[in-house]
C-alpha cells in the first residue's frame, strides 16, 4: 500500500471492469471497486435498486460484498444496475460471472455446510467462505462494510450527474472520502509499526486481535475507515481471502478490553464505533481513537512500544500510547478492481 500524505486518490471517470477477474474473489473484488466507483453510499444503492424494481436490502449488498464467493446472478444484475452500467455493461458483468462459476469446481454436499442457496437476504453466495476471523450470533449481518478507495460517479446512464468537488470530510482533519478511505494507523511514538493483526500474548484469548506490527512485514490486513456518523467510523479489515472483519472491542473476558476483528460487522453495534478525536498543535496530526461503547481511550497494553503488544482499551489517560498518527492510502491492488 503506497502512502499518499492524506491525499485524496486519484479520480477516475471509467467505470471498472470484470472481464481480467479470474476468481471469485477477485470477481467480489471488482464489484467492490465499482460500489466505490459509484460514490453512492448502500443505502443510496438501495433506493437506486427500488427505482428499478429491484430488492436490494443494504445488508445483502454489505454481505456479500464481504465475501471471497461468487453472488448470484440476480444479485449481481440488480447491483450493477444501482450503480448506474449501461445494459450493455451489465451484460458483460453477468458474462464474467458465468465464466468463473463454470470455471469453479462444484463442491460436494460434505464439503457444505447448507449450501442450498444461502440468501443472506438476497445476496445467495454459492458456497461457504473460508474464515479467519470470529463471527458472533446475534449481531446485524454485516451492515456496515465497506468498500475500495476513491471516487466520482460520472454521468453516463440512468441520467445520473457527477459529484461537484471533494466529498466533505467526515472526520475533522482526515481528507477522508464521505463513503470512507484507506488508511494506515500508526502509534505516534513508534511511526514505524501499525495497528495490524496480531496475538494475545497472555494466551488467554486464542483468536486474532489488534496488535502493534512493524509496518515492513506486514501487508494485510488492508484497513478500511467507514464513516458512520460525524468523527466517527468503523475500523475494517479487508483480507483478499477471508473477507472483511471489523475491529470489535471485547468487554466482557478472557479477552476483555482487547480489540479482535468480527466478520459480523453491523453499523449499530457500538462495540465496533470508534471516535476519531484530532488534538495537538504539531505540524502533524495526531489523533486518539475512543470506543463508542465505552468512551475510554485505545493504547498500547502496559504502555508497550516492542512489536507485537496488544492495542487495548483503557481509561484516558493522556499517555504517549495513546496519541496516533492516521496515514490515508491509496486503494490497494486487491480492492482497486480491474481498469
Amino acid at each position: 500500500m503506497t502512502r499518499m500524505d492524506d491525499a485524496l486518490p486519484e479520480r477516475s471517470t471509467k467505470p471498472p471492469q470484470s472481464a481480467q477477474a479470474s476468481t471469485p474473489a477477485e470477481f467480489t473484488a471488482a464489484l467492490r471497486a465499482l460500489r466505490t466507483w459509484s460514490g453512492l453510499t448502500y443505502r443510496q444503492l438501495e433506493s437506486r435498486a427500488t427505482a428499478h424494481s429491484d430488492v436490494l436490502p443494504a445488508s445483502t449488498m454489505a454481505t456479500a460484498l464481504g465475501r471471497t464467493t461468487l453472488p448470484r446472478e440476480r444479485f449481481v444484475d440488480a447491483f450493477t444496475r444501482a450503480c448506474g452500467l449501461s445494459e450493455e455493461e451489465i451484460r458483460l458483468w453477468l458474462q464474467t460471472l458465468r465464466r468463473i462459476d463454470a470455471d469453479e469446481t462444484a463442491p460436494s454436499r460434505d464439503e457444505v455446510d447448507d449450501d442450498q442457496d444461502v440468501s443472506d437476504g438476497g445476496a445467495s453466495v454459492r458456497a461457504r467462505t473460508p474464515r479467519r476471523w470470529r463471527r458472533v450470533g446475534g449481531l446485524v449481518s454485516a451492515a456496515g462494510i465497506g468498500a475500495a478507495g476513491a471516487l466520482v460517479f460520472s454521468s453516463m446512464v440512468h441520467d445520473v450527474s457527477p459529484q461537484a468537488g471533494p466529498p466533505t470530510m467526515p472526520v475533522t482533519g482526515l481528507r477522508m472520502l464521505a463513503v470512507g478511505s484507506w488508511a494506515r494507523i500508526h502509534p505516534a511514538r513508534t511511526p514505524e509499526l501499525c495497528v495490524s493483526e496480531g496475538r494475545d500474548r497472555t494466551g488467554r484469548y486464542q483468536t486474532a486481535v489488534a496488535a502493534q506490527r512493524l509496518c515492513s512485514k506486514v501487508s494485510l490486513p488492508h484497513v478500511f475507515l467507514e464513516p458512520l456518523a460525524e468523527n466517527t467510523v468503523q475500523i475494517q479489515w479487508h483480507h483478499p481471502k477471508y473477507g472483511i472483519g471489523c475491529l470489535t472491542v471485547l468487554v466482557k473476558k478472557p479477552g476483555r478490553d482487547l480489540l479482535e476483528p468480527r466478520d459480523d460487522c453491523a453499523d449499530n453495534n457500538r462495540a465496533q464505533q470508534f471516535r476519531i478525536e484530532r488534538f495537538g498543535s504539531s505540524a502533524t496530526t495526531h489523533f486518539r481513537i475512543r470506543p463508542v461503547i465505552t468512551g475510554q481511550c485505545l493504547s498500547l497494553r502496559d504502555q508497550g512500544t516492542e512489536e507485537g503488544a496488544e492495542v487495548v482499551q483503557g481509561r484516558c489517560s493522556g499517555a504517549s500510547d495513546q496519541d496516533f498518527l492516521i496515514n490515508l492510502t491509496a486503494p490497494p491492488q486487491s480492492a482497486a478492481g480491474h481498469a
